[in-house]
């Protein structure tokens, strides 16, 4: 009696992936979990640019999504990168701690006359397990033109204060009672109030280096240091005629061209004119003159 073998049991069957291994950086099999999902973030177009075809981009989100108990979708679409630094939503960040478990809905007190300096505002909130009010540092306009965040260009302060007051306030609230949750991490509004960026056109910033560019530094050799790459440009060598080559001659010097001399002066010349009493008159006088036909004067000089 024969027996049948399908493909299946040849190939053996596929071993079940592990429910004791976690995502992560601990073991080798976490980490090649956590890789695993961050590659189908990564091949995704949903995600925004900067997790686009970046697998360790995708990694660290997956990994920041695992440790705060967040979605790892909702971290790549709220994680921004700004001037470089990854920085939080502040919408995110306060959606964060309402779903953390462990406090209330942040609310938001506000204090002081709107348009004023002294217009402030703190989130608070209560602690569950304790029934303890919590309340966040205060955060004024006072403070932002202080610190130097109203004022710089494309502030949303001056256009929206009360939506910022918010946010800053939140974001200070989360760092001073669950900096847990924001990982160390700034907001993105943050983050821009620390930097003063002049607009370039579309809605986009420019930053000029040539104000920080530092010259170009001159050794005492005389050689020039290239401050982009670092290397000394040498001045360019002679290289010295061959033994058997014949120096080259020295060009001779051409010869100056003489300078124009100043045409001689003409002399005019003079005729006595026998009508004047033999008076001397020029000679162009003379020869316009009526008379000169039959004057012995003009007879003598033609």
């Amino acid at each position: 009696m024969s027996q049948a073998t399908n493909l299946a049991e040849l190939r053996g069957a596929a071993k079940p992936t592990d429910p004791a291994i976690r995502a992560g950086f601990d073991t080798a099999g976490g980490f090649d979990l956590i890789q695993r999902t961050a590659r189908m973030f990564a091949s995704s177009n949903i995600v925004p640019t900067q997790f686009q075809n970046n697998l360790p981009n995708c990694v660290i989100a997956v990994d920041m999504a695992l440790r705060m108990g967040a979605n790892p979708l909702m971290v790549c679409q709220n994680l921004y990168v700004v001037h470089g630094r990854p920085a939080w939503s502040a919408q995110f960040l306060i959606a964060t701690i309402n779903q953390c478990g462990r406090f209330s809905a942040i609310r938001y007190e506000f204090q002081g006359k709107p348009g004023t300096d002294d217009w402030g505002c703190k989130a608070v909130a209560t602690e569950l397990a304790t029934k303890e009010k919590l309340e966040g540092p205060l955060i004024t306009i006072g403070l932002s033109k202080k610190e130097g965040w109203f004022g710089k260009s494309g502030s949303k302060w001056q256009t929206m204060p009360e939506l910022m007051l918010r946010y800053r306030a939140a974001a200070w609230f989360v760092r001073a009672y669950a900096p847990e949750i924001a990982m160390g991490l700034q907001t993105a509004e943050e983050v821009k109030d620390t930097f003063d960026l002049e607009p370039a056109g579309n809605g986009t910033y420019a930053v000029s280096l040539d104000g920080i560019k530092p010259p170009q530094k001159q050794p005492e050799d005389g050689n020039v240091i290239d401050i982009d790459t670092g290397e000394v440009q040498l001045p360019p060598v002679e290289t010295p005629p061959k033994a058997d080559e014949p120096k080259k001659a020295a060009p001779s010097p051409k010869p100056l061209a003489a300078k124009p001399q100043p045409a001689p002066a003409v002399e005019e010349r003079t005729i006595p004119c026998p009508r004047k009493d033999n008076a001397l008159v020029e000679d162009e006088d003379c020869f316009h003159c009526r008379e000169r036909n039959g004057c012995p004067s003009w007879a003598q000089e033609g």
